[in-house]
């Protein structure tokens, strides 16, 4: 499962992002950014992001 915690990407957030993929974790990333931050995700700003995600198990 591939994650990507919101805090580490420079937010007051405590939203964690699962997917199977990046670029699922980057599609839902950016959903999560432009809705609760209102911040829209530029591909510079996806490429910095990919670096943060993270293999882990998934959270239940």
């Amino acid at each position: 499962m591939k994650t990507l915690h919101c805090r580490e990407a420079g937010f007051d957030c405590d939203t964690i992002i699962q997917a199977n993929t990046e670029y699922q974790v980057l599609e839902l990333v950016s959903k999560h950014a432009l809705e609760v931050h209102e911040v829209a995700i530029t591909p510079e700003l996806a490429e910095q992001l990919r670096t943060m995600i993270r293999e882990e198990k998934e959270i239940i």
